[in-house]
């Protein structure tokens, strides 16, 4: 909206520079632009304010499907007045010269008239597709078919009317179909989820058995070891047993042989000491064989007296002292 002020009986305009601004007086165009700003009189003047600038014109409508199911499209329309001579020639953006407010709504007919353009296309293009169809692909079909039906409409340049861009932003069922048709979607992705937790449990319960027999083999692993290092200690030990009975016994051996050496030389030297002594008393028998046997006994008396130092006791039987004393009697006076 222009601004306007007012001076006597004049009044001032100044336009912003997305407005492009006519300013017609006896028919003559006097200034002519975006961004104007000039004096003029009210009670001659002719003004329009035709915006330029991109402008996005939202639209909901509903359509039906070749398998007639309603939907509801949600697009936006971007356009421009690219030609605003021609624009302000074909609609009415004239604005009252006291407070620059438009006398009419060209904006309005402007949307109308793209909006119907866009509908009809629209609907033409889902007419012939069933719902499944315009679910999966029907955004782009319909973006498509709309685009086209506005850039061959004659009607949009002979206002002065370039289209931008077209944005289907939305393209919906019922609300009964649209819970009829999540239903399967919800359920396949519960079935996905479900066997994506069978399988994570799966791989957990593998995992755990793996574990399991790694601990399992482990564990019999070291039991053999174990078993081992027991046969081995045992077979050790059996071996240094054997080893300390083999010494022993050869120490034995050696020990039995020594005492039968020491025993045999013992034996040796007494029977040697023995056959001396019995030599020496043979020799002493024979040379006193032809003694008289007084003489003997007193040789006997003598030697037992020589030896009485070293004699404790003397043991003599009955018949021995009958026998001295008998002779002892019969000895000369």
């Amino acid at each position: 909206m222009a601004d306007i002020t007012r001076r006597l009986g004049w009044r001032h305009l100044r336009g912003a520079p997305t407005a492009h601004i006519r300013h017609h007086r006896g028919g003559k165009l006097l200034h002519d632009g975006p961004g104007l700003s000039f004096w003029f009189r009210a009670l001659t003047a002719s003004l329009s304010e035709v915006p330029v600038d991109d402008r996005e014109l939202a639209m909901t409508f509903h359509a039906r499907t070749s398998d007639f199911q309603d939907v509801a499209v949600q697009a936006t329309v971007t356009y421009r007045i690219s030609d605003p001579a021609l624009a302000a020639a074909r609609l009415d953006f004239s604005v009252d010269p006291d407070t620059g407010v438009w006398r009419g709504a060209p904006l309005e007919q402007l949307g109308t008239l793209l909006t119907e353009t866009a509908q009809q296309h629209a609907l033409d293009v889902l007419a012939r597709t069933p719902l499944s169809a315009a679910l999966v692909d029907g955004v782009a079909a319909v973006r498509e078919r709309v685009a086209a039906g506005l850039g061959a409409e004659p009607r949009l340049p002979a206002t002065g009317i370039e289209v931008v861009a077209v944005r289907v932003v939305a393209l919906r069922p019922e609300p009964e179909v649209e819970r009829a048709l999540r239903t399967p979607a919800r359920e396949q992705i519960q079935q996905e989820a479900d066997r994506a937790t069978y399988e994570r449990r799966a791989v957990a319960v593998e995992r755990e058995r793996a574990i399991a027999e790694n601990e399992l083999a482990s564990q019999i692993e070291l039991a053999r070891r174990e078993e081992q290092l027991v046969e081995q200690r045992g077979t050790n030990a059996r071996r240094e047993a054997e080893e300390h009975a083999a010494a022993d016994a050869v120490r034995a051996e050696a020990e039995a042989k020594r005492s039968v050496r020491l025993a045999r030389a013992e034996a040796e030297g007494a029977r040697e000491v023995g056959e001396a002594r019995a030599r020496a008393q043979a020799a002493w028998l024979q040379v006193h064989a032809d003694v008289d046997v007084a003489i003997l006994h007193a040789l006997t008396g003598t030697r037992l007296a020589e030896n009485l130092p070293n004699i404790d006791s003397v043991t003599i039987s009955p018949d021995v002292l009958t026998g001295l004393l008998a002779r002892l009697g019969q000895a000369p006076e």
